[in-house]
């Protein structure tokens, strides 16, 4: 395990390293032949700011403090990945202007050795020439390089500030075939992904649990992710978080990040535990975890099933531990049916496909990637190339899906666009 993690970090230092020399080489071209004292400070803010995210790199992987502590490495890593977005993109323009006078060069090579004559006596670029002598094009990539780079630096480092906690209601009508009438304007939030490992703003949060609480809820849905590892990160919002209510109940179901297969255990046996501890932690908030399972709730002769089951993604190694059969044995044919599932490709590749006498399933997993647009009703984030159904309501085969887009935040410790997420949901019969 040390040896694996020598040599990632040993390849991250060299990816850090060529992509700062690369891009260094290019910003000589704005700093050339111009204020001497103003190119020194540039250099010490640039090159410092390298040699504190190396520092930074090596001490999260290799000082016990900083290692296990999984808040301070979120936000570590989120620096770095900041940083190095915006100094790639100068390298990639800096690598359209080389790749443009690369092919001079070439050009004028074969003509030399072809023979023939120069249209004109003005002595052309060369690839070999120093970049201090680079011509105005090159000097204009670079510049829009680097003006290009402050786009993601300025939105990257807003969306960690502002944008991890700026929760936004959601209000979607949700309309039900044969619904009861002992049903309709049943109200249910749902809230997902909530990875209290990730949250460090506790006043931030509490804003966003007071909004939830705000709407008086039949019903509360959490779809999974109540943690990122351990489930120890849960326990400081414990309190906060066993305050949400629902007139019916809360229900939850468990996550790919639940599980605990994300970090290295002693044992099998500390594994185990950690997920045990995280099952009797959802019972202490006061939440109904279903594992597999369902609840029938009864309005007089109406019938309402709400149907959870465990993690279940057709995308690389995630659990296949959801069993739709199980939490539906025994539910009433005549109930409406509701259906928790954390990952959306369980409804692609099975609910929907096999289950379309499921109402709705409310699902979470994607986050949408925590960064995209949404205008109106247009929206776009990299989530939709890896996940068809990645934010919103969906419909296939008879049977919907809403994907909620988070509560909290993994890996970059915020959003830009797509923000988190509390949906409200009423209840209302179909009347098509």
């Amino acid at each position: 395990m040390q040896e694996f993690k020598i040599k990632v970090t040993l390849i991250a230092l060299g990816i850090i390293l060529a992509i700062d020399l690369y891009s260094w080489h290019a910003l000589n071209v704005l700093f050339f032949n111009k204020n001497k004292k103003r190119k020194q400070w540039f250099k010490f803010i640039w090159w410092g700011i390298s040699i504190l995210a190396i520092s930074l790199l090596v001490g999260a992987n290799f000082i016990p403090s900083i290692e296990k502590n999984m808040q301070a490495r979120v936000y570590i890593f989120a620096f770095i990945i900041i940083v190095y977005i915006s100094k790639s993109i100068i390298s990639v323009f800096v690598l359209i202007d080389d790749l443009r006078r690369a092919m001079i060069w070439l050009s004028r090579l074969m003509s030399k050795y072809l023979g023939i004559p120069k249209e004109s006596t003005k002595k052309p670029e060369t690839f070999t020439e120093p970049i201090e002598s680079k011509i105005s094009r090159s000097e204009f990539l670079t510049t829009a390089g680097t003006l290009t780079a402050g786009v993601p630096l300025i939105l990257l480092t807003k969306g960690i500030f502002k944008g991890g906690y700026d929760y936004r209601i959601h209000r979607v009508p949700l309309y039900i075939k044969n619904l009861p009438s002992a049903f309709n304007r049943l109200k249910i939030v749902q809230l997902s992904d909530i990875h209290t490992g990730s949250l460090l703003d506790i006043d931030a949060v509490k804003k966003g649990v007071d909004m939830v609480n705000a709407e008086q809820a039949d019903l509360v849905f959490f779809t999974g992710d109540l943690v990122n590892n351990e489930t120890k990160e849960a326990y400081t919002y414990g309190e906060m978080f066993s305050t949400i209510k629902g007139k019916m109940g809360v229900y939850s179901i468990l996550g790919n990040h639940d599980y605990g297969d994300y970090v290295k255990w002693d044992s099998a046996e500390a594994k185990k535990e950690n997920l045990d501890n995280l099952v009797k932690h959802h019972h202490n908030l006061g939440w109904h975890l279903l594992r597999n399972e369902h609840v029938v709730l009864n309005k007089g002769e109406s019938k309402l099933a709400i149907m959870g089951v465990e993690n279940w993604g057709n995308k690389g190694r995630f659990q296949k531990f959801g069993n739709v059969d199980l939490a539906k044995r025994g539910v009433p044919e005549d109930a409406v049916k509701l259906m928790l599932s954390h990952d959306p490709s369980h409804f692609d590749d099975i609910i929907s496909t096999q289950h379309n006498d499921i109402d709705v399933t409310f699902s979470g997993h994607t986050h949408g990637m925590q960064f995209g647009i949404e205008i109106g009703k247009f929206k776009w984030s990299p989530s939709q190339y890896i996940y068809p159904h990645w934010a919103g309501l969906y419909e296939v085969n008879g049977t919907r899906l809403y994907v909620n887009r988070g509560f909290g935040f993994l890996g970059y410790p915020g959003r830009v666009g797509i923000l988190p997420e509390i949906t409200v949901f009423e209840l209302k019969p179909f009347a098509g």
